[in-house]
Order: structure tokens, then sequence, then C-alpha cells
């Protein structure tokens, strides 16, 4: 009976995202012509409201609900560098996100390859940026169906086999169809069944865990008693490692295509600085599930051996009744299909812009480049189903690390080149190629860890592989631009009006009604 009624939660609250996402077309004006930049960015038309929710939705996944409380239950305190993370998020969004939208508003451009384009005049520049996001996006898509389908394992909700595989097929299936047909209007309405979902369920076990333990007081000290009191705190040596990790994940997060996706379906720069002085609300529901995992240390819940992500699920199906589990699993698995749209979008229109444009039919209407966009969309939902059910679940967290590391790359040109032109296309594919290599290399040769130390003797220091690798990078752009300006090499033209020195001028506001 109880199986019963978690079922029947979990089944209404999908359900009710299938219906909101039917209910997309609404958002969509009738007497618009086909185009992308509608299909992909809603025609950058979205209010503070959904932008809020569909850049919190997109940024806050469902295997990010999983992977902190399963980190914090097995590692302690190193897994809260996701906090100050999405912190460091925020003034960076306020800042890049905005500035961004301008030029992007001004000069059509859909994708950052594209500013890049108009920035450096480098195709093959445009080219690298884009191919970097959806190298470094189809592994974090495929991780949300591996979110999923742990959450649901864990919760006993999803059914083992054939069966349990065909639900998510269904639930990967339905995100499809209303992706294909609305663009990114779909996940829009979806990511406000998200919030609610999730902030309601994550309250109430909150306050059931408070309830129980008799305050957070006991909860840390329950999960001392398992951890040893040191890993509740960060020892001299982790400092390192847990600093660049918040920094370099930090400038990475805003590299990717869905982020940038979410944040130009924006209606201006005004509402992008607001949600980014708002965007505090979606990490401090991220520190309570962190919170969870230490919970879940305190209650003697017993992971499976390599499966910690699934703690908090355990924790919750021993806590509450059954419907309100439910309601946690439910709210998880739309937590996923929010995210898994926009990256979707996302890859799909980097590909139509950056390289079925550019490459193989430039005079492509926009009619046919909003059908090609669909059908990527598709086959990148499809590919990430065949990765899931073909590979080890521990193949797709390892390349969505290294998909860390290589996003981290295209920094330079995007987020450095809207401040300054002088950076030179050529050095700046050195830089990116010697960054790839470099962060490639010290990922695999540490075992597919991000951490990798530096230096050596008895203490080296340990760092993010990451940051390492773009320091490597910018080095090689700044030593190669000096050197190509020595010898007169010539570089594109800059179409993007921007100023060439490090310096920001003021701009009149513009927006969807002010353009």
């Amino acid at each position: 009976m109880a199986e019963g009624a978690m079922t029947a939660t979990f089944l209404a609250v999908i359900g009710g995202a299938s219906l909101l996402a039917v209910t997309a077309r609404r958002l969509r004006p009738v007497d618009r012509l086909p185009s992308l930049e509608g299909w992909a960015l809603a025609d950058r038309s979205l209010g503070p409201g959904w932008t809020w929710l569909l850049l919190g939705g997109t940024i806050f996944t469902a295997y990010t609900f999983t992977a902190v409380p399963g980190l914090a239950y097995g590692n302690g305190a190193p897994a809260f560098f996701a906090v100050p993370y999405t912190v460091i998020v925020c003034p960076l969004a306020f800042v890049l996100l905005s500035r961004l939208w301008s030029v992007a508003r001004r000069h059509g451009y859909v994708t950052a390859a594209d500013f890049v384009r108009g920035r450096y005049g480098s195709p093959p520049l445009a080219l690298v940026v884009a191919l970097t996001g959806i190298l470094a996006t189809m592994p974090y898509l495929a991780l949300q169906l591996i979110g999923i389908r742990a959450v649901l394992t864990a919760g006993g909700v999803h059914p083992r086999g054939v069966a349990g595989d065909l639900v998510l097929v269904a639930l990967f299936a339905g995100l499809a169809v209303a992706t294909y047909r609305h663009g990114l209007r779909a996940p829009t309405v979806i990511s406000a069944l998200k919030a609610v979902a999730v902030f309601v369920s994550l309250t109430a076990v909150t306050w059931l865990v408070l309830e129980r333990f008799g305050g957070p007081g006991p909860v840390f000290d329950g999960a001392a008693a398992r951890l040893g009191d040191p890993a509740l705190l960060l020892s001299p040596a982790q400092q390192p490692a847990y600093a660049t990790l918040a920094l370099g994940s930090a400038l990475a997060l805003l590299m990717y295509p869905h982020v940038l996706t979410a944040g130009f379906a924006a209606d201006g720069p005004r509402t992008l600085r607001k949600v980014s002085v708002a965007l505090p609300a979606w990490t401090g529901l991220l520190a309570l599930f962190g919170f969870l995992g230490f919970a879940a240390l305190a209650a003697g819940v017993r992971a499976p051996r390599g499966g910690a992500e699934a703690a908090v699920p355990m924790l919750v199906d021993r806590l509450m009744p059954a419907p309100l589990a439910g309601l946690v699993f439910a709210a998880i698995a739309v937590g996923a299909l929010v995210p898994a749209a926009v990256m979707s979008i996302a890859a799909a229109t980097s590909f139509v812009r950056n390289v079925y444009v550019e490459y193989v039919q430039p005079t492509a209407t926009p009619k046919r480049q909003v059908r090609i966009a669909k059908a990527v969309s598709i086959t990148a939902k499809a590919g990430a189903v065949a990765f899931v059910f073909g590979l080890r679940d521990q193949d797709a967290i390892n390349l969505q690390l290294l998909g860390g590391v290589w996003i981290l790359q295209i920094f330079p040109a995007v987020a450095v080149g809207l401040f300054t032109g002088r950076l030179h296309p050529r050095a700046l594919l050195a830089g990116w190629a010697v960054g790839m290599v470099s962060g490639t290399y010290l990922v695999v040769r540490e075992g597919f860890s991000s951490i990798v130390p530096l230096g050596t003797g008895a203490g080296p220091l340990e760092i993010y592989a990451g940051l390492a690798a773009l320091l490597l990078n910018l080095a090689v752009a700044m030593a190669g631009t000096a050197a190509l300006t020595r010898l007169g090499v010539p570089r594109g033209a800059d179409s993007t009006d921007l100023p060439p020195r490090l310096t920001v001028r003021r701009r009149p506001e513009t927006g969807a009604n002010n353009p």
C-alpha cells in the first residue's frame, strides 16, 4: 500500500510536468515567423520571474542534488565546496551574463561561439568553442538520466530490469516531444513546477530531520561519530583543493552552453542582474541537500558500496510517509528534466549556428535552421539514453569531470574577450589546445580525479586540474599574442563594437520593449 501511494504521488507530479509542458505554446507569440532565436531563446522575452526559475532550474540539476549530499555522506566537509562555488557564480553572472546579453542582442548572436566569431573574426576559434561546448554538454546530459535512475532505484520507485529502463525512456520521450514542439518554452514552464516541488519537499525533509534529532547539533555530532571529527572540518592540506575547485567550477559553469542559453532568453541585462542577485536562494537549497548527507550518516543509513548518492533517497524513504517520499523523488526527477531539455537545445543550437550554417549550408533559411535544431535536440536526448544504457555510470561521471575541465578552456576567448580584444585568435587557439591536452592528462593521470597534486616532495600542493590547465592556457595565449604582434601577423576584424581596451563603457539599457 505504501509503495502504491508513493508511486501515485510520483506519477501525479510527473503528469503535472507533462501538462505544463503542453501549455508552453501559450508563451509563444502567434505572429512570429519560425526562427532559431524564437525556438532556442523564447524570443529573448523572459522576465525576471521566469528567468530566475529557468536559470536556477538549469544550473541546479538533479545530479547536483544527489552528488553533493552523497559526497558529504562519504567525505564530509569537502562536499561543501559546491556552496561557495555557486555563491561565486552570482557576481560573475551579474557582470558577464548582462554584458554578453547586450552584445548578443545587438548583433543577433545565439551562442557563445557566435560572439567569438564576431569578436575575433576567426571561424576556427568559433568552431572549437562550439565543439568544446557540445563535447562538455553530452555527458552532463547523460548524468541527468543517471541521477533520476539512482534516486528512484534507492527509493524503490524505479523497477529493475527492462521495465525500469522503459520508465526512463518514457520520461525522456515526453520531454523530447515538448522540447521539439515548443523549444525553450517547455523547460521554462516546467521549471516553475520544479521550484515548487523541490523547495516544498526539501523543507519538509529538513523539518522532519531536525524534529527527529532535536536540532542541527545532534546531526553533526552523529555524523562526526561515523566519519571522525576531522572529516567535518577542512584540514590545512585540503584548503587549496577546496578553494581552487570552488573558483574553477564557478568560472566553468558560466561557459556551459545550457547556462548561456538560459541567460540569453532573458528580456534584458537588467533582468539578468536582478536574477543574479536572487540566485543565492537556490544555493541555500543546495546547502540543505548537503546537510541531509550528514543527516543520513547520523541516522545510520548504509548506502551501497560505490553508491553514496543513494544515501539521501534512502533517508527520505525511512523518515517520510509514502506520499511525501513520492513527492521528493518526483521533485528530483523533474529537477533533471529542466536542465536536460536546456542542454539538448543548447547543443543543437551550437551545432546549427556554428557547424551546419558556417560549414555545411550557409544559405539555410531560418525555418530550415529550426528544423535541423529540432532534429539534433532529439538525437542528443536519444544519444544520452543510449550512453546510459550502454556504458557504466562511472564512465559518464568520468567524462563529466573531464567536461568541466574542457569547458573552462574557452574562458579566455569568451569571458576575457568581453573586456579586451587584444588577445590574438591564433594565440587563443594555441592556448585552448594546451589547456585541453594538459587538463585531460592531469585528470586521467590521477585516475579521473579532478584534484591533482602539483610539485614534489613530502607535501605537494593539491589543486583543481581545470584551473591549472586554465593558467597554462592563459600563459600561452598571452605569450603567443606578444609574439604574433611583434611578427605583425594580422588578426580578424572585430564586429562587436566592444571597446578594445580593458574598460567598460556605460550603455543604455536594452530590452524586449526597448531594442
